[in-house]
């Protein structure tokens, strides 16, 4: 596998087109949940991406610590339908999280689909909220906490 991180302004259009589409495609259509999908967190963050034959078909966004929790973040979490089965998820959570303790050397923290509590706790999250709705949907926030 190969992945690819990017900072937004080394994003090509094409990327930034496909990346917008693919999470739309899930998180508004697929999930049936339409929300202000372009939140302004984008350009502060950093673009994770596996792809194949040019096609982006998982991804996640690294946000730095203070901008959607005091910790860093990971969020967008996606894999294309298509390519779903494949325990890409998994995959993309394990990069995901290792590029963000690389990078901020802090704790995650994640606002996370309550149905996916044990998906994300495979990664090394724990449940660290009530469920709570967020755009309709049950949501709770979990953590992987680094100490020192």
């Amino acid at each position: 596998m190969s992945w690819e991180l990017k900072k937004f302004n080394a994003l090509t259009n094409q990327e930034l087109h496909d990346i917008f589409r693919l999470r739309v495609d899930i998180f508004v259509v697929e999930q049936a949940c339409p929300y202000d999908e372009i939140d302004g967190k984008d350009p502060k963050s950093w673009h994770l991406m596996y792809k194949e034959n040019g096609d982006i078909i998982a991804y996640a966004r690294l946000l730095p610590p203070g901008l959607s929790f005091d910790e860093a973040s990971i969020g967008r979490v996606v894999v294309a339908k298509a390519h779903r089965g494949r325990q890409l998820g998994y995959a993309l959570m394990h990069e995901a999280v290792k590029r963000s303790l690389d990078i901020y050397k802090k704790s995650i923290k994640i606002a996370a689909q309550a149905h996916l509590e044990a998906f994300y706790r495979v990664s090394g999250f724990v449940k660290a909220s009530d469920i709570y709705l967020d755009d309709g949907i049950p949501h709770i926030d979990m953590l992987l906490d680094v100490k020192g």
